[in-house]
């Protein structure tokens, strides 16, 4: 299995809801850090997983989406505590459907919101 992976930086505001979060509940920044990961088992005619170009260009467009926004204002938030579990699988399925490589079989985003806690959503894309 061949994996790629292609990382970036961000800052995002939110603020938790539905419980007693403390300061989460009140609008606050976190400083984010994107890993996505292309995983499958065969590569290109030039030997390539998947044009690095291509993803970084959806990566850019998602990032900057996102960038310096408020998520509790964004439509696809619309009844979701955004947390960041929330957020890797909207990010993780977002770019699952932009990236449109056939040899790709999972679309898996880590992210950080700071150096010690993370959360992860993978998307298995079956061949068929």
């Amino acid at each position: 299995m061949y994996t790629l992976g292609v990382r970036r930086e961000f800052i995002a505001r939110h603020f938790l809801i539905g419980g007693d979060w403390g300061p989460e509940n009140f609008p606050n920044s976190h400083h984010y850090v994107l890993e996505l990961q292309l995983e499958g088992t065969e590569l290109d005619q030039h030997g390539y997983l998947v044009d690095i170009i291509d993803v970084e260009k959806h990566l850019d467009e998602v990032v900057g989406y996102y960038t310096e926004q408020m998520l509790n204002e964004k439509p696809e938030f619309a009844g979701l505590n955004p947390s960041i579990e929330h957020f890797a699988r909207i990010l993780s399925t977002t770019l699952s459907e932009r990236i449109t490589a056939k040899n790709i079989s999972k679309v898996k985003v880590v992210l950080w919101e700071n150096e010690s806690a993370w959360a992860a959503y993978a998307v298995d894309r079956l061949k068929g």
